[in-house]
C-alpha cells in the first residue's frame, strides 16, 4: 500500500470563526493562518453558537460562509463549526495547528481547542486591533444617528 503524499506533505491549518461583517481583520488572521501551513481550514460558527458567547451574527451562515470562501487565503470551509474542538474534529480534518488570535488567553483557549493545546497544535497569532466588527456596527450606529 502507498501513503498518500498530500497526507504528509501537507499542514493543515484550522482557525474558526463568526466571519460576520468579513473585513480586513478576519483577512488578516486568515494571512496570520496560512504561514503556519499549506492548507487553511476555516470553521464558520453557526448563529446559535455566536450568539451563545457575543450576539447574533447580522450576515447568516451562508451568506458568512460564502464571503469566508471568497477569500485568497482559505482553501477550506467548514459551516457550522463545533465551538469546542475535540481530537475526533481534528483527525477527521487532518488538522496539524490550530490557530487563533491572541485576543484568547490560554487557558480559554484550552477550554475551547483542549487536545490541541495539549498535544503543542496551537498557535497564537497577533489580533489586529485596527477593526472588529463591533467597531463596523457602532460606525453604522453612529453614522445613522448623524446623518452621515
Amino acid at each position: 500500500m502507498t501513503e498518500d503524499p498530500q497526507a504528509t506533505t501537507h499542514r493543515r491549518v484550522y482557525v474558526d470563526m463568526v466571519g460576520d461583517l468579513f473585513h480586513a481583520g478576519h483577512v488578516e488572521l486568515l494571512r496570520q493562518a496560512r504561514r503556519h501551513g499549506d492548507h487553511v481550514v476555516v470553521g464558520v460558527l453557526s448563529d446559535e453558537t455566536a450568539a451563545s458567547y457575543k450576539r447574533r451574527p447580522i450576515m447568516t451562515l451562508h451568506e458568512r460562509v460564502a464571503v469566508v470562501e471568497a477569500c485568497r487565503y482559505v482553501d477550506e470551509v467548514i459551516a457550522d463549526a463545533p465551538f469546542e474542538v475535540t481530537e475526533d474534529f481534528l483527525a477527521e480534518h487532518r488538522i496539524t495547528t490550530v490557530v487563533h488570535g491572541d485576543d484568547l488567553a490560554l487557558d480559554a483557549a484550552g477550554a475551547i481547542y483542549g487536545p490541541a493545546v495539549a498535544s503543542g497544535r496551537f498557535v497564537h497569532v497577533e489580533r489586529s486591533g485596527d477593526i472588529s466588527t463591533t467597531q463596523l456596527i457602532q460606525r453604522v450606529l453612529d453614522a445613522a444617528e448623524t446623518g452621515a
